[in-house]
């Protein structure tokens, strides 16, 4: 027998009940907060039964609390799949070939009704039944390499990518996508960038960070932006493509090692760290921002470099961490520390003896600084300089998680102190720059007249 009030319990489950209303039917409520119409869903198993979900015209999710409701009416009645159909992708001369790798995450996810999770269920195959502008753009195929949330992308995942990118510029791709979800996206593109060097494409992570189902996604525009810089820029480097403003004008294309994810729920949540983003892009075309970037070019010659120790981690230092915290990992077989310090590049004294008993037993310590903006000057202080005798290396602005993904490829490679030191004091690809530009560093504080008076020009 089928289940008409999926998910409903307790109290809310009477009030579908008394006015025979069900789940996926078209309905009327009215209540003293006034009528609203829509479409009433499911509720996630652990949820409360004191609301009932619907679904408006605008298409966000409202919650009714059943204390309000004075009546309902079911005025039709249309169970949803939300399930995008795949189509094959048309073919069209002279339309450069990309390819998009699956991993997962909320571009290619839609909404679990059952618990109200985001969950990536879209194969990318249906990617071209949701956005078919794509077909516009390139000729894309597409392949699910896994499907996880990108909390659970790992090593394994990232040697996996470089190695099925380093076969598809083998086999004359024109351009390569890799939907990733947002939240640990930037780890995965400096992964990239170490393992997949002197690319002869462009590489463009992307994602989004509202699902699809959402009025406000930019899964759509955000796959259109990628797909136009995979199919068309000059830029053939490991990039994020993410939203620029808030607003639909434009997307940013972020250098892989210099890119975070500044904010959880904003689409224009990245930032490049320290710099310009590379260039900016929309359906028109890509436009650079920066000057000096590796060329797209026409031979397949690229070097991939798979390799990663997974006994790798960062510590964020706090005022009175305990020397135990240091010892814990040494004892646990972790061979590299990456610690993000205070201001210069500054941990307290209590740690210094943990730190030299690591050194002596073969790990490898580098210095990172919190502030993310900024360079590590271990030479300013004398806490700098102790520090610097005990063995800890300073990382110049390296941001603390490029430098964490930086140090679990080389320790991958040689264990060598003098070469480990090397490797990671030369910049593959801006993880390191000699200077921080006068435009490099921009955080507005809202309140203060000036901005204001700049914000209300775009801000109506």
């Amino acid at each position: 027998m089928e289940d008409f009030f999926q998910g409903y319990k307790g109290k809310a489950l009477e009030v579908l009940k008394k006015y025979n209303v069900r789940v996926w039917g078209k309905a009327v409520i009215e209540t003293s907060r006034g009528e609203f119409k829509g479409t009433v869903l499911p509720r996630s198993e652990n949820d409360d039964d004191q609301h009932i979900v619907l679904k408006i015209e605008t298409g966000y999710n409202i919650g009714i609390d059943i204390v309000t409701i004075k009546r309902m009416k079911e005025t039709g009645y249309f169970k949803a799949t939300y399930k995008i159909p795949e189509k094959e992708f048309p073919v069209t001369p002279n339309l450069p070939k990309v390819k998009l790798l699956g991993t997962g995450g909320t571009i290619a996810s839609r909404l679990d009704y059952r618990t109200g999770a985001v969950i990536p269920a879209f194969s990318p195959g249906e990617l071209y039944g949701a956005v078919p502008e794509l077909a516009d753009i390139c000729n894309l195929t597409t392949e699910k390499l896994f499907a996880v949330f990108s909390e659970n992308m790992g090593p394994e995942q990232y040697k996996a990518l470089a190695i099925a990118i380093g076969k598809e510029i083998e086999n004359g791709i024109d351009g390569i996508i890799i939907g990733h979800g947002t939240d640990t996206l930037s780890h995965t593109a400096a992964a990239l960038t170490f393992m997949v060097q002197n690319s002869p494409v462009p590489i463009i992570l992307v994602g989004s960070q509202r699902s699809s189902d959402r009025p406000s996604s930019d899964a759509a525009l955000n796959l259109m932006h990628a797909t136009t810089a995979a199919g068309h820029s000059d830029i053939a480097e490991v990039m994020v493509c993410m939203f620029g403003p808030t607003s639909d004008e434009y997307g940013f294309l972020h250098r892989g090692t210099r890119v975070r994810k500044m904010h959880s729920s904003y689409r224009s949540t990245f930032r490049t760290i320290g710099d310009t983003p590379i260039a900016t892009v929309s359906r028109k075309g890509v436009v650079p921002i920066k000057e000096e970037y590796n060329h797209r070019r026409k031979d397949r010659k690229v070097k991939i470099l798979p390799f990663f120790e997974e006994k790798v981690t960062i510590v964020y230092y706090y005022p009175n961490m305990q020397p135990d915290i240091i010892d814990s990992l040494v004892e646990s077989g972790y061979k590299g520390i990456i610690i993000a310090g205070t201001g210069l590049g500054h941990i307290n004294k209590p740690l210094y003896p943990a730190i030299e008993r690591a050194y002596k037993k073969g790990v490898h310590v580098f210095m990172t600084v919190q502030t993310l903006w900024g360079f590590v000057h271990m030479y300013v202080y004398d806490t700098g300089r102790d520090l610097m005798a005990k063995g800890i290396i300073p990382l110049e602005n390296m941001i603390p998680e490029t430098a964490y993904i930086k140090l679990g490829w080389v320790l991958g490679q040689t264990n060598d102190r003098e070469e480990v030191k090397r490797l990671m004091l030369k910049p593959i690809n801006d993880e390191i720059t000699q200077r921080e530009p006068y435009n490099g560093y921009l955080i507005y504080q809202g309140g203060v007249p000036e901005v204001e008076a700049f914000i209300r020009r775009f801000r109506k």
